[in-house]
Formats: C-alpha cells, structure tokens, sequence
C-alpha cells in the first residue's frame, strides 16, 4: 500500500512537473510571439556572429523587446541577396554599398558596426618598414582590385613615394585563408587583409607594418569612421521603429559586456576558431579596438569626404554614377 501511494504521489508530482513545464514554454513562446523578430543574416564563422550571439545568449534582446534571430547564409554576397529579397532585415555591410544601392533607388540605411578593417601585415624578420619599401615586392590582396584597402595603399604608395603598385609591385588577388597560407610559406612578401585575417597572421608572430586606419590619417582621411555597419531597409525601420531601436539596444549591451569582461569571450571560443591561446586574445583585442567610439555628425561628414576620395580612386566600378554619398545613406532616427 505504502509502495502504490508511493508511485502515485511520484506520478502525481511528474505530472505537475511536465504541466509547470509545458506551462512555462507556453509563456515563453507567448512573450517571444508577443516581441517583433528581426532576423539577421550572418555568416556562421564571421566575426557578427560572435557580437549576435552574445546578445541572444544574455537575453539582451528579450530585454530590448524583440526576439533576434540569426540566419545563416554562405558569403556576402548571399547576405545582400537576402536583405533585398525581405528575407531578413538586418546584415552587415559597408556604407560604400549601401550609397551606391540608395543611388539606384533601393532605399537602404547604415549605422555602425566597428571601425576594424585591415592591416598590412609581414613577416616578422622582413626589412619592409613602410609603403616606400613595397617596390618588386609580391603583396598578397585579400578580394579585388577594387578592395578599398588596396587603392588606399595605391594610393598613399603614389602621392608618398611615386610607386605604381600595380606596375611597380606584384599584386596578387586571392581569399584571406589562401593569403594567409602563402605568407606563411614565404611565397609572399606581404599581405595586405582584413582585420580577423591580420590578427591571426599576427598571433603567429607576424609583423602588421601599417594598418587601413594610418593608410586614412597619412592620406589625410579622417581615421575612425566606422567602415561597415548593420545595413536594413528604410521602409522596414520606418515601420518599425521599436525593433530597431530594440537592435540598437540589444547590440550595444553585447558590445559593452564584450568590452569588458574576458569570461563573455570564453563561451564564443568555438565561433572563433582559434587554434591557440594566442590567436584567441589577438581575436579578441582586435575586436575591442574596432568597437566605435562616436557616431556625430562629424563622423558622417568624415564619411562623405572619405566617400569623395574613393569615388575617385576607384571610379564607377566602385560606386557607381554617384560621385557624392546618397543622402540618408546613415540612419539618424528616421528624422
């Protein structure tokens, strides 16, 4: 007798258990249907999502009133395919993109990401100290001829030192992963690459001899305008200003925590795919320095002279028949 009130008391409890629960799930999935979704298309290794995960692992968004949700995609050119497609509302892009789009007509709008973008990074032992030195050297190009961080350096190597890098060095046009390989092997001089790559490149000991931010500052640029940034579309935010406002909310709480605490960085290791400590901590600094700072006015006016020199650097390839920055290009508030 004592053994079958045992069981049902036991059953009885179970049973109340499983109810709280599917009561709870209940709730949750009432709170998540009652916050707006704002899906985010993401690259599954790529640095956003280490800053977008850290806002759905603190609940950071629940907290901001909307229910993020992160869609995978392959590159991003995939990314820009579905932002304009409406299959997600947010990716991350750079201003340069999103004039070119608005002179099109397609009415997208930017605010900052990070103002990391790259680095000149050499061996260790290299006797390469400046652009002066890149004369019949093989330098390995992360993208195109028309990476903007390579008609910088064309650029500063021409008004500095009256060098033709194309003529007077020996560019090579590849992907970060195939560059990062062949430096490593000697079969480059140097590599000029995106920020994640440079790091890794100078957590193996490897030397950065100038990044894209002292390419800006000797050309006179302004050198802390944040170069890429969440990009949606204006109609979208214009309709819904609390989940864009819940975004902002919600990223810059991520940014704050990773920031400041070396434990947040922990959970994001298999994201990150270092393959030492070393790695790790360069990964990680580097993502600090490229937090922005500033957002005024005078970073938007440093844009548009920015947008003026690369208009003429890399012409209607670049940024198509629009020599200025579109006008509502940053996105003040929806004013």
């Amino acid at each position: 007798m004592a053994a079958g009130c045992s069981r049902r008391a036991t059953l009885l409890a179970a049973g109340a258990l499983l109810a709280s629960a599917m009561v709870r799930t209940a709730a949750a999935s009432e709170s998540a249907a009652s916050r707006p979704a704002v899906r985010a298309g993401v690259l599954k290794f790529g640095t956003v999502s280490w800053e977008l995960d850290t806002v759905r692992a603190n609940g950071f968004d629940r907290q901001a009133g909307i229910d993020l949700q992160l869609v995978e995609l392959a590159g991003n050119p995939a990314t820009q395919v579905a932002l304009q497609a409406g299959a997600v509302e947010i990716i991350v892009s750079d201003w340069l993109w999103v004039s070119r789009m608005r002179s099109k007509g397609e009415a997208l709008c930017f605010i900052p990401y990070s103002t990391a973008v790259g680095a000149l990074v050499v061996p260790a032992g290299s006797k390469i100290a400046g652009v002066g030195d890149l004369r019949g050297k093989r330098i390995g190009v992360a993208g195109s001829p028309l990476d903007k961080s390579w008609l910088l350096l064309k650029a500063l190597a021409a008004d500095r030192h009256g060098l033709s890098l194309d003529r007077d060095a020996q560019p090579f046009f590849a992907a970060p992963p195939l560059l990062n390989s062949k430096v490593a092997d000697g079969d480059l001089d140097a590599v000029l690459t995106y920020w994640p790559f440079a790091a890794r490149l100078e957590a193996k000991g490897m030397r950065v001899s100038m990044t894209v931010a002292d390419m800006l500052e000797a050309l006179g640029q302004p050198a802390t305008v944040p170069s890429i940034g969440y990009v949606f579309r204006e109609e979208w935010a214009r309709a819904n200003p609390a989940a864009l406002a819940g975004f902002q909310a919600a990223t810059g709480q991520a940014k704050t925590l990773l920031a400041q605490s070396d434990a947040a960085w922990q959970r994001l290791a298999p994201l990150m795919q270092a393959e030492d400590d070393a790695t790790f901590r360069t990964l990680r600094d580097r993502y600090r320095d490229g937090i922005p700072r500033r957002w005024t006015e005078e970073e938007r006016a440093g844009a548009a002279k920015l947008y003026a020199l690369m208009a003429r650097l890399g012409g209607r390839d670049l940024v198509g028949d629009a020599p200025a920055i579109a006008p509502g290009t940053f996105w003040t508030g929806g004013a």
